[in-house]
């Protein structure tokens, strides 16, 4: 025998008697709750002078968001994964979105007036 026959023998050995693992909701829960109060201990935490580039890097989070967010959608594993997934869409690209508009505003803030021309 060669190998790779090996290699494929294991593999199937190995892969014969295993279950899909079933997620357990509540530990999913609890690590959603607890990074969901981290997160506001550290953004509230943040220097005004931090702001733009922290806004900068939550935009660039998000949009890993949109990515898995669209591929949960598109998955139609059942209409409760399309629908949680098309609910996430719409929640990070708002994030996104209001994101730039802050930022925008803000830097807006910084920039010199010109003189009034009477």
């Amino acid at each position: 025998m060669s190998i790779d026959s090996l290699l494929l023998l294991a593999a199937a050995a190995s892969t014969a008697g295993a279950e899909i693992a079933k997620p357990d909701y509540m530990t999913l829960l609890f690590v959603f709750t607890l990074a969901t109060f981290t997160g506001l201990l550290v953004i509230r935490n943040v220097s005004r002078l931090l702001h733009t580039p922290l806004m900068s890097l939550t935009n660039a989070i998000s949009a890993i968001a949109v990515v898995g967010s669209i591929a949960l959608a598109g998955s139609q594993a059942s209409s409760f994964t399309t629908v949680l997934g098309t609910i996430a869409v719409v929640a990070s690209m708002t994030n996104i979105v209001s994101g730039f508009l802050l930022t925008d505003r803000m830097l807006k803030m910084f920039k010199k007036r010109e003189p009034h021309k009477s």
